[in-house]
């Protein structure tokens, strides 16, 4: 699939997310789960995985009821994306629904659990620089003047 047809795909899949999709995204994003990085509906090859990852080479996939008869498909979709080196790990949309918290220890013992918080910058090492859009200076007249900076 071209990059361009993929990123559509992709796009078009964040907007048109099932209900479990949503209601996991909901604990995953914005580092909420154990501080990594999510990514929903990400291209990897020629497959658009669920959510991704990176930092933990972790692939999760939510399942419904029609993935019972495409086991052989997804056994092979889930070698190729080792090959990607990504592991996958798979729930069922029902088990999402009835037991997020469950799948978010799972999600997070396959992570490798928490990881330490973002280093914070000290306030000493922060210096003041002046604003980048105006400055007041007087002009001849000596009325002040505000001019944008290049």
């Amino acid at each position: 699939m071209p990059r361009n047809a993929s990123t559509a795909k992709a796009r078009s899949l964040r907007a048109t997310q099932t209900n479990a999709e949503g209601y996991l995204w909901a604990s995953l994003r914005n580092r909420q789960l154990g501080g990594w990085k999510w990514r929903r509906q990400v291209g990897v090859g020629p497959f658009i995985v669920d959510f991704l990852c990176i930092e933990a080479g972790l692939v999760i996939e939510l399942d419904g009821g029609g993935h019972a008869e495409r086991l052989e498909q997804d056994a092979l979709r889930t070698a190729m994306l080792g090959a990607h080196g990504l592991r996958v790990i798979r729930f069922w949309n029902h088990g999402v629904f009835e037991s997020r918290e469950g799948v978010c220890d799972a999600i997070l013992a396959a992570c490798g659990g928490e990881r330490s918080p973002h280093p914070t910058l000290s306030p000493e090492g922060r210096g003041k620089r002046p604003s980048r859009l105006h400055d007041t200076s007087l002009s001849r007249r000596g009325e002040g003047r505000v001019r944008r900076r290049r």
